[in-house]
């Protein structure tokens, strides 16, 4: 829960020192604008207050790891679209930056005050709010390095979150070699980027996965 926090609230700084240019910028995300991005950011942060607020009797049926659905195809999310006109309808991005970090705030105060053994319901699965948590700092992880691929004025992500990030992708996907920073390890092993030919050869028979929520 404490790394939820660490790594939402990074990203909620990095988000703030955007200037106007940044947003126009591409980011990460295959189609999507630094502006797209950090709107999909206000819709992950709605949806962290929703899930808080959805508790549930029934029994726990994931955790951080298998909360992920994994993929050998990059998403078709039909949503993309609609965050990308949402984006554009912000106009100025101080209104954009303004409204993720109203949420931004309010999703790191409600994790806080959260009982992390409470169950709760998302997406037809039940977690531990704890590992509710958990799961999301693969999500707030992996979008803060697709916010800084253009963007080398801006800090990345903690090292902690990283850390815990390949740590989930390594039990998704197997080990990836020890020399590897967690950095590449998360930005290959989600195809994020291509590996070279020698990342490659030292890869073997791993699997590289799109790891999808």
């Amino acid at each position: 829960m404490d790394l939820f926090s660490l790594s939402l609230g990074a990203l909620l700084k990095g988000v703030g020192e955007l200037t106007d240019d940044d947003f126009a910028q591409p980011s990460g995300c295959e189609g999507w604008l630094v502006r797209d991005l950090v709107c999909h950011l206000v819709i992950d942060a709605q949806d962290v207050l929703i899930t808080l607020v959805t508790p549930t009797a029934d029994p726990v049926t994931h955790n951080a790891v298998t909360y992920w659905k994994v993929s050998s195809e990059p998403s078709d999310d039909p949503l993309a679209a609609l965050t990308v006109r949402l984006a554009a309808a912000y106009g100025e991005p101080w209104m954009l930056k303004h409204h993720v970090d109203d949420v931004g705030q309010a999703a790191l105060r409600a994790a806080q005050l959260a009982d992390p053994t409470l169950k709760v319901g998302t997406q037809d699965m039940v977690l531990c709010t704890a590992g509710y948590l958990d799961a999301y700092v693969w999500e707030w992880t992996l979008h803060h390095l697709d916010l800084v691929t253009h963007l080398p004025h801006v800090a990345g992500p903690p090292a902690s979150s990283l850390a815990r990030c390949r740590e989930v992708l390594e039990q998704i996907a197997g080990p990836f070699p020890a020399s590897w920073s967690n950095e590449d390890v998360l930005l290959v092993g989600t195809g994020r980027r291509a590996p070279t030919e020698a990342e490659r050869a030292e890869l073997g028979d791993l699997a590289i996965p799109f790891v999808l929520g």
